[in-house]
């Protein structure tokens, strides 16, 4: 089992659809999906979005998905198209690329139910007007400006949701929390990496005998 590290527990939380979600595992193996404790899964990947990636990973997972579905290399109706059915398909959310206009947020807003996450990477990206144009989440990924962004974010805008990347320790993962995320988005190890560990501890076993 994969685990997300103990300290997400302290964050507060979004309640979506009556399920309260701390933790999201950022991936989309499937292997690592079935076999993880976070308390949904955020599946956002470097490629054109493709309803199939979309539909296997909601099939296979236990817990809600949020789905990536462009915005940034994949524009205009196709954005539309791949949100509708990843809500048609039980996802709990969208997630937009930083370039998204907002224009293209607007429309969504008026064709799907389900929150719209709309990830934010500068601190100098204009909140409001995300906020205005209709995103229900924010998606703060600054690298190692994120606790800096999220508590700007928060001190403006002290209602709206926060996702945000934790860092690679718990104490970086604490410090993010106490800008004000709301949930923390955790990247686990590799399938290779954990095969490797599992490999290791096999040839020191056999060695032993």
């Amino acid at each position: 089992m994969v685990r997300v590290p103990k300290v997400i527990e302290q964050a507060s939380g979004i309640r979506i659809f009556g399920k309260l979600i701390k933790s999201l595992v950022f991936t989309t193996d499937i292997a690592i999906i079935r076999n993880c404790n976070a308390n949904a899964v955020i599946a956002v990947y470097p490629f054109t979005p493709q309803p199939i990636i979309t539909h296997a990973i909601i099939n296979c997972s236990d817990v809600p998905v949020f789905c990536g579905v462009g915005g940034g290399t994949t524009k205009g109706s196709r954005v539309l198209n791949l949100a509708e059915d990843a809500e048609f398909q039980g996802a709990v959310g969208v997630v937009l690329n930083a370039p998204t206009p907002n224009e293209t947020i607007l429309y969504l807003k008026e064709r799907i139910d389900i929150p719209i996450v709309i990830t934010v990477v500068s601190e100098k990206t204009d909140i409001r007007a995300r906020i205005e144009a209709g995103a229900d989440i924010l998606n703060v990924s600054g690298a190692g400006k994120t606790t800096d962004m999220v508590k700007q974010i928060r001190e403006e805008f002290p209602w709206i949701p926060i996702i945000a990347t934790g860092g690679p320790t718990e104490e970086s993962i604490l410090k993010t929390i106490e800008a004000g995320a709301n949930a923390i988005t955790y990247t686990p190890p590799s399938n290779g990496e954990i095969f490797k560990k599992l490999m290791n501890k096999y040839r020191e076993e056999d060695s032993i005998i």
